[in-house]
């Protein structure tokens, strides 16, 4: 018998795909796989684990987002088949490709934007709003790379809007902006400079739930269970520690040691526990249920997220920007995503999720979660590639069975792949559509949500 938030999901799965219907094109309902996949292939809501969401987060997003548990559920799927109708578009768009990203209370609409007209219809056709404007993603993603080379902490947070299709650089003192503007030579009618009060800063220190304490002072929230080899471990914020630095566990218990921290440039970190300790595929929702993590894909603009940290537990709001840099007191970090959930110091390291998948953890912010905030997280995928991690998942496909051959090829199982790699499988060559940590039951044919075939 099935579950009772599974049978709601498989009614969410229906909903979504009339709401999104052309985000795969031919396709009855979301749940449905790509024309001309083999009949083993899966949905993107399917693949990502969105159809199966677990009642804590839902309870979660309906109550930081407003939404109802339809809505809740409604939104995941419709979030993960737009992130493979997008990951498509800008595969086939290159450099015109301009971003894309979600809107409305279940994530309804997919909005893809271009520089170039011819590629209108072609959005369109694909089920998705298009958008005309006058920069690539490219172009600004370059500009915003040579400010992030001279900014200071009077312009602490940079980032590309695809929505406004702008740079926008944060200044905390008046003409800050402007002069790191034209110190780098960066075209001005790429950049707008708005006033805030953030001064982010990596959020140390306190207590939690899935707290850890580092030898000589100081906690923080572990990240996401890994393992390396037989070695079992989590990733968390390089901030939180230096490589060698001990850790003991939430119940003072002692835990293991920083084997490789960066900070700044990037905020990642992972600890290898010791074997008094388990590595589970669980983040701590709330109430201190287990949310289970199924994958790795980052998700688009717009997306829900939801965050598990050590002083204030579980919250959610949504992605704003992608690759942006901000710049605190100790150096400036890139890379990290913005977002609109809330944190306080303590929650650093902790762990980012949107769905089932894995986003990545807490590197810091501003606010609080009485009044609010805006948080930075360091996706997962890069600390995984880094440091030859596997992210710790639950359930298995267990492979091919007794004189099943291995259909042979490049691709494996474990490795982190980005967007625009290409494997081979089975004879066939495949490209990748949205970044990604491999697994058993992931295989290229079987997922058109991650992979083309070529």
């Amino acid at each position: 018998m099935l579950r009772r938030h599974a049978r709601a999901a498989c009614t969410a799965l229906a909903a979504a795909g009339m709401v999104l219907a052309g985000l795969q094109a031919g396709s009855a309902t979301a749940a449905q796989p790509s024309p001309g996949t083999g009949p083993g292939t899966l949905s993107a809501a399917r693949a990502l684990g969105a159809a199966d969401a677990p009642p804590e987060l839902l309870a979660a997003m309906g109550r930081d987002l407003g939404l109802t548990r339809a809505q809740a559920e409604r939104r995941l799927v419709n979030e993960a088949e737009a992130g493979a109708a997008a990951a498509r578009l800008r595969d086939r768009l290159g450099g015109s490709f301009a971003g894309a990203w979600v809107a409305g209370a279940e994530s309804g609409s997919l909005t893809v934007a271009t520089t170039r007209a011819a590629d209108l219809a072609a959005i369109r056709a694909a089920g998705a709003e298009a958008a005309l404007v006058r920069h690539g993603l490219p172009a600004l993603e370059r500009a915003k790379a040579a400010l992030d080379r001279a900014a200071t902490a009077d312009a602490p947070v940079r980032y590309v809007d695809v929505r406004a299709n702008a740079l926008v650089v944060e200044e905390t003192r008046a003409g800050a902006g402007d002069r790191l503007v034209a110190a780098t030579g960066v075209p001005a009618d790429l950049v707008r400079v708005v006033r805030s009060d953030e001064a982010p800063r990596p959020l140390y220190d306190l207590r939690g739930g899935d707290a850890y304490y580092m030898g000589g002072g100081g906690r923080c929230s572990v990240g996401f269970p890994v393992t390396r080899g037989t070695t079992q471990g989590f990733a968390t914020a390089g901030h939180c520690g230096r490589a060698g630095q001990t850790t003991s566990g939430f119940n003072q218990v002692a835990q293991g040691s920083f084997q490789g921290s960066i900070f700044p440039g990037n905020d990642m970190a992972w600890v290898a526990a010791n074997s008094s300790w388990t590595a589970t595929p669980y983040v701590k929702g709330a109430g201190g249920a287990n949310v289970q993590v199924t994958g790795s894909v980052l998700q688009p603009v717009g997306a829900s997220v939801c965050r598990s940290g050590s002083t204030t537990g579980w919250h959610c709001g949504t992605i704003q920007q992608h690759n942006t840099s901000v710049t605190y007191p100790e150096g400036t970090i890139s890379g990290v995503t913005r977002t609109t959930v809330c944190a306080e110091p303590g929650d650093s390291g902790g762990s980012y999720i949107s769905g089932s998948q894995a986003q990545g953890v807490t590197s810091g912010g501003s606010g609080n979660c009485s009044s609010g905030g805006t948080t930075y997280f360091q996706p997962l995928n890069p600390i995984l590639s880094t440091y030859g991690l596997t992210l710790k998942t639950t359930g298995t496909d267990p492979g091919p069975g007794p004189g099943e051959p291995e259909p042979g090829g490049t691709w494996k199982a474990g490795t982190v792949y980005a967007a625009g790699a290409t494997v081979t499988y089975g004879g066939s060559t495949y490209r990748c559509l949205q970044g990604h940590q491999a697994q058993t039951g992931w295989e290229p044919p079987n997922v058109p949500a991650l992979w083309q075939r070529v």
